[in-house]
């Protein structure tokens, strides 16, 4: 870019949006991209085993702290480039509107909708947040409400989200993570 963040201001809206909509499209296929490669990797599979049970998972050899260090440096890392993303878009950054409940509420809600345990989940969830907040955005509180009917109707007839519904109906997955079980044939001396 070769601009200092304040040198910003100067560039037109449109064109800054646009920026930021291609870079946020990349960082978020980026996003999807690292999580999928480190799921599939060795260091993914001792997450998964420290997500089951960190005591079995040390007993077998997997330094825990280290692994746990890595997750939190990522997310660390995530969390940064998204804050890089809203100062971008919105040129300020109000500590009120940054850290509120409401962020929190959303993320919940995405994960809850989509399904949870999967790439594809979230996706479908901000997918379905979005078009929502657009085609509710007038009509105030009652915007809040019919996400959280949404968000309850969604956990009691589909408790795997919606991806899970789709996964489950039609046998969809785009992201497999989990690793297949090759078998040797027994060989009798």
């Amino acid at each position: 870019l070769g601009r200092s963040l304040q040198a910003l201001r100067g560039i037109p809206r449109a064109e800054r949006e646009r920026l930021t909509y291609w870079i946020a499209l990349a960082v978020g296929v980026g996003a999807i991209a690292l999580v999928y490669l480190m799921l599939r990797s060795r260091r993914g599979l001792a997450l998964t085993a420290i997500r089951d049970s960190a005591r079995a998972s040390e007993s077998l050899g997997i330094d825990v702290f280290r692994s746990k260090l890595f997750a939190y440096l990522i997310a660390a890392f995530g969390g940064g480039v998204a804050g890089a993303l809203i100062y971008l878009n919105l040129l300020r950054i109000l500590p009120t509107a940054a850290f509120s409940v409401n962020w929190t509420a959303a993320m919940i809600f995405v994960v809850v909708i989509g399904g949870i345990g999967t790439i594809e989940g979230p996706i479908v969830g901000t997918l379905v947040f979005f078009v929502l907040r657009e085609l509710l955005a007038d009509y105030g509180a009652w915007y809040l409400i019919v996400l959280g009917a949404v968000a309850i109707v969604v956990m009691v007839w589909a408790p795997h989200g919606l991806w899970g519904l789709v996964a489950a109906r039609f046998g969809l997955r785009f992201f497999p993570v989990q690793r297949r079980v090759r078998l040797s044939p027994v060989v009798d001396p």
